[in-house]
């Protein structure tokens, strides 16, 4: 089984207890840990598995392109929700796949129908974010989604274990929380990899 190793100096490292997550697969890798984040500075000095590239505006192309070949390892790359959704979404999230993301990520409120649209013109996975175990979660689901990626703050462990136990096969990503422990618990709720959110980088100066 291939095992990637650390490109960079890991100047900054993800939690270790992360190593116990059974991974998800992309780009023929093993993932266990994402760094949440699109400071090239921080990627290029963590050792997480992949990059977990979300932002609160329309995926700009170029940003894409600089993260792909900044990062070295596979790149979640968020292109739609509540900003940009329906066409437009599939549009960026096609030119995305071309330069060479592992995966496209939308957030909780984009619709149906678009993650239909993705998954049925991507050869990529569809990740999609999820806040809470509910009716929305189980129709994005059901619309073809490849992976989830639980955002629920004190709650993700809980969502986790909801959304294991309902969909047993289902990839699931989470967020691990402050410490070893909650890290930790979302593993042992389910979770098959967990993205972790650097320290602030005025915090690192």
């Amino acid at each position: 089984m291939y095992e990637p190793t650390p490109i960079f100096a890991a100047d900054l490292a993800v939690p270790a207890v992360i190593r116990e997550a059974p991974g998800v697969f992309l780009q023929g890798r093993r993932i266990r840990s994402l760094v949440f984040s699109t400071d090239l500075a921080v990627i290029c000095h963590c050792n997480a598995d992949a990059v977990l590239a979300v932002y609160p505006f329309t995926c700009q192309p170029a940003i894409t392109q600089a993260l792909v070949a900044a990062s070295q390892r596979p790149v979640l790359n968020g292109v739609g929700g509540s900003i940009t959704h329906g066409e437009r979404c599939v549009e960026v999230a096609l030119h995305s796949e071309m330069q060479g993301v592992a995966a496209v990520v939308v957030n909780t409120s984009i619709p149906v129908e678009t993650v239909s649209a993705l998954t049925e013109r991507l050869n990529v996975p569809v990740v999609v974010t999820i806040c809470a175990d509910d009716a929305q979660a189980a129709r994005q689901i059901a619309a073809g989604a490849d992976m989830v990626n639980v955002a629920a703050g004190a709650a993700t462990a809980a969502v986790v274990e909801a959304l294991r136990a309902r969909y047993p096969e289902l990839p699931i990503i989470a967020t691990g929380g402050p410490t070893e422990a909650s890290v930790a618990a979302t593993i042992a709720a389910g979770a098959d990899a967990i993205s972790w959110t650097p320290p602030d980088i005025r915090e690192l100066e």
